[in-house]
């Protein structure tokens, strides 16, 4: 085994393993499956459309957060490297910004900002000083934009650091020798 995985708990590599498992069962589930009444021998063009989504990943990481199946390969990829935080405090700025009433969106800033954003925070993203004390300032007249510099933030590391490692992957690259490329007609 490698020396730094055996530095790990063997309770957290099991983990790991199972978050594989579980993410090959999730992306192979019955919505990936022929219709019904369909041969499955034959490919057909509903069949082949999720393997199209999963070699779009690797064109662009807007394309991976754009899909419900890639945000959930690459939420299971970070989560094998213990590093969800950043796509975790991304989805909730996503959700935040769809908070019409004045009063949630004060309340919704505030958790958003003591789990990820605060010094000690739960799950604490990577951010530098003048991001944090920006948001920080930000939340006192909370706007639907309040995170938008710390989510770009978080983002940008994602895209730099983890999406490149996520695409070199044993998960991707088993996802990706499976699927099927776009038929050009």
């Amino acid at each position: 085994m490698c020396r730094t995985l055996s530095a790990f708990p063997a309770s957290c590599l099991e983990r790991a393993k199972e978050f594989k498992a579980r993410l090959g069962d999730f992306l192979q589930g019955p919505e990936l499956s022929p219709p019904a009444g369909s041969d499955p021998r034959k490919p057909s063009r509903e069949s082949g459309k999720p393997s199209e989504d999963t070699l779009g990943w690797r064109e662009s990481f807007d394309l991976l957060l754009g899909s419900r199946k890639g945000v959930a390969a690459f939420r299971a990829f970070l989560k094998t490297e213990f590093s969800e935080e950043n796509l975790e405090f991304w989805l909730a700025c996503e959700d935040f910004k769809k908070t019409r009433s004045a009063a949630k969106l004060a309340s919704r800033a505030r958790r958003i900002f003591e789990e990820f954003i605060c010094t000690e925070a739960p799950r604490e993203v990577n951010l530098d000083h003048e991001t944090r004390e920006l948001t920080k300032r930000n939340l006192e007249g909370a706007t639907a934009a309040c995170f938008d510099v710390a989510q770009g933030k978080a983002r940008t590391l994602m895209e730099k650091d983890s999406y490149p490692r996520f695409l070199q992957s044993p998960a991707y690259r088993d996802l990706a020798t499976g699927a099927t490329p776009p038929s050009h007609t």
